[in-house]
């Protein structure tokens, strides 16, 4: 291939030097590289600039519907419904509440919004207290309910309104990636949400006297201006949360089975809330009386027994 390319090279030559006019052979040179349109020159200040990040969507509280025609039945307040005894019985018995909630009170009261429903000892109609008040309080036009479940041992708020159990309370507790609108329930009573009680916990006591339940209270106590919380704690004298938890609260409600819990019961039990500044007591379940009578100061209806029952609301 070579001994080609000499002898084509020398014939060249030999016909130059005849004087044969021999085209000249054109340079030819590699053409610069030219940028794609897609890669437009930058400017150093769009260089330095950060690409925009996508703001990670906010949660939404979940929700749940009530079967409110149930709860009806089973003789709770519910918004809607044909005016009721036990209607009235609560609209006497929450009206202190709210005045002192709101600073309309004869004084004002430090975390008056923060109301606990309580009882000496089990079976007392606390939970049916906590609920009715809370349902009660949630038809009024100017105030906001949040019923937590706070009887973290024996939680019974979400099985009696027929709502699966859920993360609640325990959880923002115990997980600090939590926020408190993943557990959150807004029910179909406008103004009423609900927290479960959450995941049990062995140190749910030490949970409820950490650092971290004091934060929570306070977040939800300030988050909403307008929200009252009803926080249905264990019986007084059954477990220690409930002595825990009145540490935070501003009022509490305790519920009093008529003919059935001791006054010395009822005694030990209001001594174990006495850093509280006001007290509220409950009668449940008296029989007796005119079933229809209301207007009075107390009203008349149905307990949290089948038998036909009276609460009557008193300071303690």
């Amino acid at each position: 291939m070579s001994s080609l390319i000499e002898k084509a090279a020398q014939r060249l030559e030999q016909l130059r030097q005849a004087g044969a006019d021999m085209p000249a052979v054109p340079e030819v040179t590699a053409a610069p590289a030219q940028a794609p349109e897609a890669m437009a020159p930058v400017s150093p200040a769009a260089a330095a600039k950060p690409a925009p990040v996508k703001e990670a969507p906010k949660t939404v509280s979940k929700s749940v519907r009530l079967d409110l025609a149930a709860l009806a039945e089973m003789g709770f307040v519910t918004p809607n419904a044909p005016r009721a005894a036990i209607a009235d019985q609560y609209r006497v018995i929450k009206r202190p509440l709210i005045a002192n909630a709101t600073g309309k009170g004869a004084s004002v009261v430090q975390h008056g919004n923060r109301i606990m429903v309580t009882s000496a000892m089990p079976g007392e109609g606390k939970s049916f207290t906590a609920i009715n008040l809370a349902m009660s309080i949630a038809m009024e036009l100017d105030y906001t309910v949040l019923l937590v479940d706070a009887d973290v041992s024996r939680p019974s708020i979400m099985k009696t309104l027929g709502l699966p159990p859920g993360p609640g309370l325990l959880d923002l507790l115990t997980n600090k990636q939590m926020e408190m609108s993943d557990t959150l329930l807004r029910t179909n009573v406008d103004k009423l949400s609900l927290l479960p009680s959450g995941t049990p916990h062995p140190r749910a006591t030490e949970l409820l006297a950490s650092d971290a339940m004091t934060d929570l209270i306070e977040e939800m106590g300030h988050r909403y201006p307008d929200r009252i919380i009803i926080f249905d704690s264990p019986p007084l004298l059954l477990t220690t949360e409930s002595r825990v938890l009145a540490t935070h609260m501003g009022q509490i409600v305790v519920v009093v089975q008529a003919e059935k819990t001791l006054q010395s019961q009822v005694r030990h039990a209001l001594t174990t809330i006495e850093s509280c500044p006001i007290k509220l007591m409950v009668l449940n379940q008296v029989h007796g009386g005119d079933q229809d009578a209301y207007g009075y100061g107390y009203g008349y209806g149905q307990g949290a027994s089948s038998d036909a029952a009276a609460s009557e609301a008193t300071p303690a």
